[in-house]
């Protein structure tokens, strides 16, 4: 016997009134009820109640965990506790990252029969080509965003790790903007290449006096950073010297300025990042252990541009905008399909400057094969020329093609599938694989 009509009843009314989308659904993934902050975000002005979440969220035919995705509700069955996933949901305006919380619902003989779905978009990151802030698609990329969500609202020391050029104070910049502080500064500060006198009066500040040349008191970046985020970027370059002291003012939460005696509250949310291996470092007495520990609370790895290669193209389409975004630059299929299977050692640094030159060489605003690196260019000829060079599998080749077709017009899906000739329920699967 489940929940009683009328205790059905006080939850949906209790539901609508909430802020966040919601929906209750029954142990056959059907929707009950959707408050209307749901039917307002979701519902394409078709009924919701009576559909299965899975059809409508996702345009599945079957529930997420039999099409190659994790599912809330039935790992809330098996496991008998609330889940807490991101997922890809369609929207009225297209595909966006979701937060889900799904909370299991006991009747009066402790039976799990209803369940609480909260859906909280994520604006952090986006599927389309966005002027700002992270894009992507991809599973590696949704794993990161999921650790970017879940460390963002705490106070934990966050340790990016990754090769260079995927992104680092890009992720910081996300973390920072969906935390409790992000009305306060975010204070990047590059950890390489500087002696260790210079770093400590740039990160600390230092008095009148203090040594030749200052004329005045400088306020240090940790002093910027009050209320903030402070985010030390390569600090397995930071000196050992160094070391102690970021170490003593992490414990304590003072500082003192060089030349000064007065001792100063800090008041930061630290986010650190580095593409060396900090673990084998601190083995060989090259990064302290203490320290090591005290930045590394929450590690978040940032996939390499070759572990997403699904997102090429959208990354590619996005840097095309804010390298020049009054020019409407395009990619030719064939650039994109060189691109995509391109090993990117420099990672989005290196896409980013390998179409920076392509759009100067451009002049009718398509960027052609022809427009792209000479080395560049020998490195993939052997590998994407279709046609009288290396045969490549068919699937491989559509995939290519649909990610290009994504990129064009931002037209939507039904008139996409009315171009290649399919049904929409075949593109989207074949865009779910």
């Amino acid at each position: 016997m489940g929940m009683s009509h009328s205790g059905i009843n006080e939850l949906i009314s209790y539901l609508d009134h909430q802020t966040d989308p919601k929906i209750l659904l029954d142990k056959n993934y059907t929707i009950i009820a959707a408050n209307t902050a749901y039917r307002e975000r979701y519902g394409e002005h078709r009924p919701i109640v009576g559909r299965h979440c899975y059809e409508v969220s996702h345009h599945y035919t079957r529930p997420c965990d039999q099409m190659g995705e994790s599912c809330p509700l039935n790992d809330s069955v098996n496991t008998k506790h609330k889940q807490r996933v991101l997922h890809l949901h369609h929207t009225p305006r297209g595909e966006e990252h979701v937060d889900i919380e799904l909370i299991p619902l006991k009747d009066q003989h402790n039976e799990i029969t209803l369940f609480v779905e909260t859906m909280r978009i994520i604006k952090q990151a986006s599927t389309l080509p966005d002027a700002h802030g992270l894009v992507g698609r991809s599973p590696r990329f949704n794993k990161m965003l999921e650790m970017i969500e879940r460390v963002a609202p705490s106070e934990a020391a966050v340790l990016l790790l990754g090769e260079s050029g995927t992104g680092k104070e890009l992720v910081a910049e996300a973390i920072h903007n969906a935390s409790t502080r992000k009305q306060h500064p975010f204070v990047p500060v590059d950890c390489s290449g500087v002696t260790e006198t210079l770093f400590e009066s740039e990160l600390f500040g230092y008095e009148k006096g203090a040594f030749t040349g200052a004329n005045h008191r400088k306020q240090g970046l940790v002093e910027s950073a009050s209320g903030g985020t402070l985010f030390l970027d390569e600090i397995g370059d930071i000196p050992l010297g160094l070391q102690v002291k970021l170490l003593r003012l992490l414990e304590t939460g003072t500082y003192r300025r060089v030349g000064g005696i007065e001792s100063l509250h800090a008041n930061f949310r630290l986010i650190s990042a580095t593409h060396r291996p900090l673990r084998s470092m601190v083995d060989k007495e090259q990064f302290r252990k203490d320290l090591y520990y005290r930045i590394s609370t929450f590690p978040i790895h940032l996939p390499a541009l070759s572990e997403r290669r699904e997102d090429i193209p959208l990354l590619a389409q996005t840097l095309l905008q804010r390298i020049n975004p009054q020019r409407k630059l395009t990619l030719h299929p064939d650039t994109i399909a060189l691109l995509t299977r391109y090993d990117f050692p420099g990672n989005i640094r290196e896409l980013r400057n390998i179409l920076e030159r392509a759009s100067l060489l451009s002049d009718d605003g398509t960027i052609l094969p022809a427009h792209l690196n000479s080395e560049f260019e020998q490195t993939t000829a052997t590998q994407t020329h279709y046609f009288g060079q290396t045969i490549i599998p068919l699937e491989i080749l559509e995939r290519h093609y649909l990610q290009w077709a994504l990129t064009q017009d931002k037209q939507d899906r039904k008139t996409l599938a009315h171009q290649l000739g399919i049904s929409e329920r075949t593109l989207y699967r074949k865009l779910q694989e």
